[in-house]
């Protein structure tokens, strides 16, 4: 597969092929030395997996979550042997191959990308889990160690692009899971699978970001919500359509206010929150807005002085350095340029 296979894959949602990833995980498994594992159970999300993991005989009054064979039946975890081993196999090789130079210039043109874009959201969702599955320390420090048992499916597309994986090699079944699943745990006797999520929203950065719901969803409920890439509370997005200044200027948390903020406009809230001008010249206004806590909001409003096709000009509102002392300091700003050494010939 290509990069862009691959990143398709990382980014990919809905159920995949699941008697190819179950082939895949027995490949793995052979390739390994290992025999295949007696069972393969599915889950709707990584954080079901674990919460299956930590209570393997649970039969609750969630009829529809799997239900594990019993305690201590999956065995030792087989991570090392699956994954590990035959990854570290597969550096050495190319370390070999191309040098040390060579290795990182063919990281940055193959896997580097993709996994900037995968890195947080891995991050995310372990974040996720932890927060939901652990009441206290000792659940935490359970919870991270299943964590570490896992492999990352699609999201370990970043290696395998960079390991060149198809359908054959010592990676072949490594890839064929990640082709169709989500996060798995190989142990022993069991390899338990997860799902893709139904649902991933991002901005044109690669970030988490969606406003009117969940930016990552499971089947079974495990959502991440988030503006942006700013992690944000399950109920916080529906206050977003009906800000205030007021509760804009009463959010105590200043990275949720940043968020209220971007959302509401920087400019709409100058205008309505009684803001006054602290400077102009002939670049413009410059405006200031103290916040409790955090930052100062500092703006420069410039006039567009080429007019639209109706004979009026636009404002536009450009946010610049809280240490932003006059608005020509901050139009030079913008522009990566010192006030001194700003002089335009004509302003646009």
């Amino acid at each position: 597969m290509d990069q862009g296979s691959w990143r398709a894959a990382a980014a990919a949602t809905g159920p995949g092929d699941r008697a190819a990833a179950e082939e895949g995980v027995r490949l793995a498994y052979r390739l390994a030395g290992l025999a295949g594992p007696d069972r393969i159970l599915w889950t709707r999300s990584p954080r079901e997996a674990v919460r299956m993991l930590m209570e393997p005989a649970r039969t609750g009054p969630e009829a529809s979550a799997p239900t594990g064979p019993g305690p201590d039946a999956f065995g030792a975890s087989v991570r090392d042997a699956v994954l590990g081993a035959p990854w570290a196999a597969e550096r050495a090789r190319l370390h070999a191959a191309l040098g040390p130079q060579g290795w990182g210039g063919h990281w940055r043109a193959t896997g580097a990308g993709l996994w900037e874009s995968t890195r947080t959201l891995v991050d995310r969702v372990r974040a996720g889990i932890v927060g939901e599955l652990a009441s206290d320390r000792r659940e935490e420090t359970r919870v991270r160690l299943l964590l570490l048992d896992a492999a990352l499916g699609q999201h370990d597309a970043a290696w395998l692009c960079a390991f060149d994986s198809g359908d054959e090699g010592p990676l072949a079944g490594l890839a064929a899971v990640a082709r169709h699943a989500g996060w798995w745990w190989p142990y022993e006797k069991v390899a338990v699978l997860s799902e893709r999520p139904v649902a991933l929203h991002r901005d044109e950065a690669g970030r988490l970001d969606r406003g009117d719901g969940p930016a990552l969803a499971y089947a079974d409920g495990f959502e991440l919500y988030a503006w942006r890439g700013m992690p944000v509370p399950r109920d916080f997005l529906d206050e977003l359509t009906t800000l205030t200044p007021e509760r804009i200027r009463d959010e105590e948390n200043a990275e949720l206010r940043r968020v209220m903020l971007e959302h509401y406009g920087y400019d709409r809230y100058l205008e309505e929150s009684g803001a006054v001008p602290v400077g102009r010249d002939e670049a413009g206004v410059l405006w200031r807005v103290r916040l409790d806590g955090d930052e100062d909001v500092v703006m420069v409003e410039v006039v567009n002085s080429t007019p639209e096709p109706d004979g009026t000009h636009r404002t536009y509102w450009l946010r610049v350095p809280p240490s932003t002392r006059t608005a020509r300091e901050g139009v030079a700003w913008t522009f990566g340029l010192g006030a001194e050494a700003y002089e335009p010939l004509q302003q646009t």
